[in-house]
């Protein structure tokens, strides 16, 4: 089997991207596959980099054009098989205004929110509604790029100023005190937990990504809590309909669960949080990636 390692991109990921594309790369079992390397530097690169002879496409790319379902389409109809959840799935995930409606609508408990699309928008009587601190971050971004953590009415000017460089829509959503936890699930099995510490006011991009920046480790909770979030995350893959695999992230505060995101082509660095999850329940990096291939071949 030929599989393309699909990395780049043109978000404000494309670093985290390549990172990723090259741990998946150089993990891949060659006694398996035939293993490229297909780095996008443009849109167009999809149609002259990915060749006829491609038997699967591990998607290892995040933001636009990687998450968003576009790839995804792209890659439909041209009959090769990828990695992870379809087009549908993968919009409504990367739009974190509509994972909040279906959240909403699925009785899942989320932060309260509002969007706005420019200044002119930004109503401070609907903030002061919600209460601040707020996150101020882009609606279709990820690994917190330009994402702040507002105190007072004065800071939100430049923080919606701030998203909409990087985005159309910029999301206000009430910061929820508590603990940070993600939840990995792979074809609908839910993985062990695991624990976000950092040092930052919350987990922002140096915590995610650079060494040392958190410390992430897998916790057994209270059985009735673990129960929950178990519970939580199926009905979440059920909800938005998810194919391969998913990281679910969450904040626990007073002892209650509330679901952030849904992150549907996850980090796949040293330092990300789903190899992590997969090895406390004894599956290796390679093995890891083999399961996710099994399961995206046969959705």
């Amino acid at each position: 089997m030929k599989i393309a390692v699909i990395m780049g991109g043109i978000s404000s990921e494309r670093e985290v991207s390549l990172n990723s594309g090259k741990e998946v790369y150089n993990n891949l079992n060659r006694d398996k596959y035939e293993v490229v390397k297909v780095v996008l530097d443009t849109k167009n690169d999809v149609f002259t980099k990915i060749t006829p002879d491609i038997d699967f496409a591990f998607l290892a790319l995040h933001g636009k054009f990687g998450e968003d379902g576009c790839i995804q389409s792209i890659l439909e109809a041209m009959d090769i098989p990828y990695s992870g959840c379809g087009p549908l799935t993968s919009g409504l995930c990367m739009d974190k205004n509509m994972t909040k409606k279906i959240l909403r609508d699925s009785n899942l408990p989320t932060a309260p929110w509002l969007v706005v699309k420019s200044v002119e928008e930004i109503y401070y009587n609907k903030i002061e509604e919600i209460g601040y601190p707020v996150f101020i971050k882009p609606n279709c971004g990820g690994s917190s790029v330009a994402t702040f953590f507002v105190h007072s009415k004065e800071e939100v000017l430049n923080a919606v100023q701030e998203g909409l460089l990087v985005d159309e829509f910029v999301m206000i959503e009430k910061y929820i005190p508590g603990g940070e936890y993600t939840s990995f699930v792979l074809n609908g099995e839910v993985f062990p937990t695991i624990s976000i510490k950092t040092n930052s006011e919350f987990f922002d991009y140096n915590s995610k990504y650079a060494q040392n920046g958190a410390v992430e480790e897998v916790v057994y909770l209270e059985e009735s809590l673990q129960n929950e979030i178990n519970e939580i995350s199926k009905t979440c893959w059920t909800a938005f309909n998810c194919k391969g695999y998913v990281r679910i992230d969450i904040i626990i505060s007073n002892g209650e669960p509330y679901v952030l995101e849904l992150n549907t082509l996850p980090g796949m660095t040293q330092t990300s949080l789903t190899p992590k999850s997969a090895k406390a329940k004894g599956l290796g990096f390679s093995e890891l990636l083999d399961r996710i291939i099994e399961c995206s071949l046969n959705k």
